[in-house]
């Protein structure tokens, strides 16, 4: 092919081809026209710019446009085909000038059109080969392409198969899960069935199936789940009351722990006060909460039933019907019960109020949401509103003070029991304090039913203990002792047996007026308890006693023990203060002292008075019994009496029996007060004896049986004052100076110079008791001795007493 190509190309350089002719004739007309153009056509656009523009490749709008603003299209379409002439002209002369090359290269093309023939031939055979071979590979390919899509077929149906398969097996897994009551991941598996096979199940026929079934399914999950609930309400309900019972049992455990404690700390206390060198120090590590695990009830229907609502998207739902529910129970609960007394039904209602609040409580802490704090609170508020409805109106009901004691009790420990667990209890100890007053006012009428009982009969005898447990029921018990050494038995107590008996009363109400203001409203009740306290002391207690005083069938026996049992009473005032104290957890250094004595001690005191003031008189109205035989007394007897007078026997006996019985029961005060009494009244009534006008004379013998009279009295009067008294009472005066005015007045008569009362000193000194009045009427009625002269006793000298005793009053007269 070569040796063709290069032949034919010496044939080309040897001859003229027929067109190069024809462009050269062509390139020579063209310059011609160019030249006839000239600079004609240059005249509107850069040329240079236009040529650039056009061998870049650029766009020619700008050159367009400003052409056509310019309003000289015509301009640039010569400029345009100008530059067009000028490249053919260009184009000519290189053809001229490669001409031989471009002969040569025609030469070469028809060698290589040659060649190209003979290749298409070889090509023509080679591909009918192709051809040939291919055929039996193109039915082989087909036959491949067919099984692929075969097993295409198949891979999809063992696909389809293997998500039928799982469905099936999800499907059986929801059955078992609901048959064991696994609600749960039954919901799960049918969500998972929901969401993951049926938007890719190609089984029609089974995803129309779930279609219908999921639905029912869930509704019968929901429809089971709802009756565990329903069951778990009815079974909660009867529950709740053993489950207050249980917390509220609690409750006062722990309330006996705190009690026992508060009475070690007491005790501890009181050993360090009384410095005592054996104390004991112990450290008690005790949980003094209780656990809550003893509350054990099933809330996992709750869990469970508001879980898979949850899971069904109606947790809205079942929280309101939760809380519909539980409000009905709860009013249900609330009713108070026709068959039985509240006295009798109170513990139950309120048993199961507590065990309400606590489930509630419980479901509020751990159930996820399903109670808010508002809801419960709505429920608390819409129940305490009722229960303090129903409170005041039992209260209004109760006539007996145990029966509103122990309602008042079990309330404190129900306020107690939901106060642990965050409820305000306040209204149901507002109620509580309401009832105060009322409650203490049964109390007082109990116990002045009971006080009255026991004076009423009280025999009015010493109380006699004969074995010592006697005498610490009744006197240590009480710190009425004397003395802290334990007597002889059997002893004989200075009272009778209404005292004990009596503190018996006031300690129980004591204990009762603490039990109902303690763990109430008030955190420092003492002075409340005091309060009332004092009102049974000064309206009840005391009150009896001043009735039985002024009795008008009152002995005297019976006033001096009365009154011996009111001054014992008095005393056991301190240990009631004490006591009241020690209940309230008051140190017992706070209450002692004239700051924290009873108000009714004094008032006590006073009564008292009135009781030695009453049997002062009973005493004065039996001595003026016994002495109304003083006017038999033979007022002018001829001879020196040879003792006493007949009267002042049966007076003596009587002062002996009477003072023996005081000094034994009364304090010596009260003794001094009842003898001193009783001398001065003796004393008294000589005087008006000697004034009476049943005496119309008497002599010098009648005036020495007197002082006969006096001087026993005297003598016993010094000494009842050194056994009981002068050591015993302050300040006291000795008693025989009660028998002045009488004493006085028969030493005067009886003086060698009665003028000596004239003189003032001597007056002050030995006659400051009696009255010149007095005197006077006495000596008028004083006769000398007939026929006998009475004997001065200084030198035998004899003196005529009747004119020293004119001469005396007729100075008195004129002094007056």
């Amino acid at each position: 092919m070569g040796v063709h190509i290069a032949q034919h190309s010496r044939t080309l350089s040897h001859s003229r081809h027929p067109c190069s002719q024809d462009l050269a004739t062509m390139s020579k007309a063209k310059r011609a026209g160019l030249a006839e153009n000239g600079d004609g056509g240059m005249m509107g656009v850069d040329e240079s710019a236009l040529a650039s523009a056009i061998g870049n490749g650029e766009d020619l709008a700008p050159f367009i446009r400003a052409a056509f603003e310019n309003g000289k299209p015509e301009t640039l379409i010569h400029q345009l085909k100008y530059f067009v002439k000028k490249k053919e002209v260009e184009i000519e002369d290189l053809c001229k000038l490669h001409y031989s090359e471009f002969i040569r290269a025609v030469d070469e093309l028809r060698y290589v059109l040659v060649d190209a023939d003979e290749l298409k031939s070889g090509l023509a055979e080679e591909n009918r080969q192709l051809q040939e071979v291919g055929d039996t590979l193109l039915r082989m390919l087909d036959a491949l392409i067919q099984s692929h899509g075969t097993k295409k077929n198949i891979m999809q149906a063992i696909d389809s198969l293997k998500t039928c398969t799982s469905v099936v097996d999800l499907c059986m897994r929801v059955n078992e899960h609901v048959m064991n009551d696994s609600y749960y991941p039954a919901l799960k598996a049918l969500d998972i069935m929901e969401r993951d096979f049926m938007p890719v199940l190609p089984a029609r026929a089974l995803r129309q199936l779930l279609e219908r079934q999921i639905p029912v399914c869930r509704a019968h999950i929901e429809r089971k789940v709802n009756k565990e609930f329903n069951d778990w309400l009815v079974h909660i309900r009867s529950a709740s009351r053993e489950i207050g019972q249980l917390s509220i049992g609690q409750a006062s455990s722990a309330r006996q722990r705190e009690e026992d404690l508060r009475g070690r700390q007491r005790q501890a206390e009181e050993q360090s006060r009384s410095g005592s060198k054996e104390l004991v120090y112990m450290l008690e590590m005790e949980d003094l909460d209780e656990d809550d695990s003893q509350l054990k009830f099933d809330l996992t229907p709750v869990y469970r039933a508001y879980h898979i609502n949850t899971c069904l998207g109606m947790q809205d739902q079942f929280r309101e019907y939760y809380f519909k529910n539980r409000q009905l129970q709860l009013n249900s609960d609330l009713q108070i019960s026709t068959t039985q007394s509240f006295l009798e039904s109170h513990q139950s209602y309120f048993a199961q109020l507590a065990g309400f609040f606590i489930v509630e409580d419980r479901v509020l802490r751990s159930a996820g949401g399903l109670m808010t704090s508002a809801r419960t609170e709505q429920l608390w508020e819409s129940a305490i509103s009722k229960v303090t409805i129903v409170m005041e109106d039992q209260f209004s009901r109760m006539q007996d003070a145990n029966h509103l004691l122990l309602v008042k009790d079990y309330v404190s420990l129900l306020g107690a029991t939901l106060r642990r667990y965050g409820y305000q209890v306040g209204p149901l100890l507002e109620v509580l304090d309401t009832m105060r007053d009322k409650y203490h006012e049964l109390l007082l009428a109990d116990c002045r039913y009971r006080i009255n009982d026991v004076l009423a009969n009280d025999k009015s005898e010493r109380m006699m203990m004969r074995k010592e447990y006697e005498y610490n029921m009744n006197v240590l018990a009480f710190h009425l002792q004397s003395v802290d050494v334990m007597p002889a038995f059997p002893y004989i107590a200075p009272f009778s047996a209404t005292v004990p008996d009596c503190c018996r009363i006031v300690r129980s109400f004591i204990e009762d007026s603490v039990s109902f203001l303690a763990y109430g409203g008030h955190i420092d009740y003492y002075d409340l308890v005091k309060r009332y306290l004092d009102k049974l002391l000064v309206t009840v207690l005391n009150e009896a006693l001043l009735r039985l005083v002024r009795s008008p069938i009152l002995g005297v026996s019976h006033a001096m023990q009365i009154a011996a049992n009111m001054t014992v009473l008095e005393t056991a005032c301190d240990y009631f203060a004490q006591h009241a104290a020690k209940l309230c957890g008051i140190p017992t250094r706070l209450v002692e002292g004239p700051h924290g004595a009873l108000s009714a001690q004094s008032v006590l005191r006073n009564s008292q008075a009135v009781a030695h003031d009453t049997m002062i008189k009973l005493v004065k109205s039996k001595v003026d019994e016994v002495m109304n035989s003083t006017l038999n007394i033979n007022w002018s007897p001829d001879d020196p009496p040879q003792g006493a007078n007949d009267y002042l026997n049966d007076v003596y006996i009587y002062l002996q029996t009477i003072a023996e019985t005081s000094q034994e029961i009364l304090p010596p005060t009260a003794f001094y007060k009842v003898i001193s009494g009783v001398l001065e009244h003796i004393s008294r009534r000589i005087m008006e004896t000697f004034l009476s006008e049943d005496v119309k004379r008497f002599n010098i013998y009648a005036v020495m049986g007197i002082e006969t009279d006096l001087t026993i009295l005297e003598s016993f009067a010094d000494d009842k004052y050194r056994t009981s008294v002068q050591d015993r009472v302050p300040m006291a005066q000795p008693l025989k100076s009660f028998l002045a005015e009488a004493r006085q007045t028969v030493n005067l008569f009886m003086a060698t110079q009665p003028d000596l009362y004239l003189n003032p000193v001597i007056r002050e000194r030995n006659y400051g008791a009696l009255n010149p009045k007095n005197i006077i009427l006495i000596g008028e009625k004083f006769k000398d001795l007939p026929e006998k002269m009475f004997g001065g006793g200084r030198g035998g000298r004899v003196v005529a007493k009747k004119k020293l005793i004119d001469a005396l009053i007729k100075r008195l007269k004129n002094e007056a």
